[in-house]
């Protein structure tokens, strides 16, 4: 996985140990509400395991926050935020980064990422749902995106785009590594902090 070694790596597990702690939520309120286990939950905040994407949304949703808040403290949002490529702040998971590209500093109703995936790595076992809509962009390798029933082999150059609201997931079905640009936008405002909801899969 190629990326700078420079640019700000966020520690899952001590973030969202912050951010249940300021809501104060115990552990077990917190597996209550987001439908994992307190085990899980320990194994993530000490550490021991990295939380998958999807695993993410649900702790975004249970507490109540934006999935950028995994990203680090909150900051003033702009209408215009400038990134260097070398200082995207960046949220790893199992064989994949997350990394976000301005979306934690602006105002607007958009949320842009660069994904990276390795072989065999994806969003996790569960779909997502969320306000507004998605657009995915393969820019190396190939990303499998499930959109309800039905299944999109992106290759490089190839798009997606979707309502947001239909149960998805993804992953990397090749052999080499996958990027993406995943832009998620024109969600509520009053929806923002409530943006990913998690359902199971079926």
């Amino acid at each position: 996985m190629l990326f700078s070694k420079d640019a700000p790596s966020v520690h899952v597990g001590s973030r969202l140990r912050q951010l249940r702690d300021e809501r104060k939520i115990s552990m077990r309120g917190l597996a209550t509400k987001s439908g994992l286990s307190a085990n899980a939950l320990s194994m993530i905040e000490r550490g021991k395991t990295s939380p998958s994407v999807s695993t993410l949304y649900k702790l975004a949703d249970a507490l109540g926050v934006d999935i950028t808040a995994f990203f680090g403290d909150p900051v003033e949002r702009l209408p215009c935020v400038f990134v260097k490529a070398e200082e995207r702040t960046r949220v790893p998971f199992p064989r994949g980064l997350w990394e976000d590209m301005g979306g934690e500093r602006f105002v607007g109703r958009v949320l842009p990422f660069m994904l990276t995936l390795e072989n065999g790595g994806g969003s996790g076992p569960h779909h997502m749902v969320h306000t507004g809509h998605e657009f995915v962009l393969c820019l190396r390798g190939t990303i499998e995106y499930q959109v309800e029933h039905e299944l999109y082999q992106l290759h490089s150059g190839d798009s997606l785009i979707f309502a947001a609201r239909l149960r998805h997931k993804w992953r990397n079905p090749g052999s080499s590594v996958a990027n993406a640009l995943i832009v998620l936008s024109d969600f509520s405002e009053a929806d923002r902090n409530d943006l990913h909801k998690q359902v199971d899969s079926e």
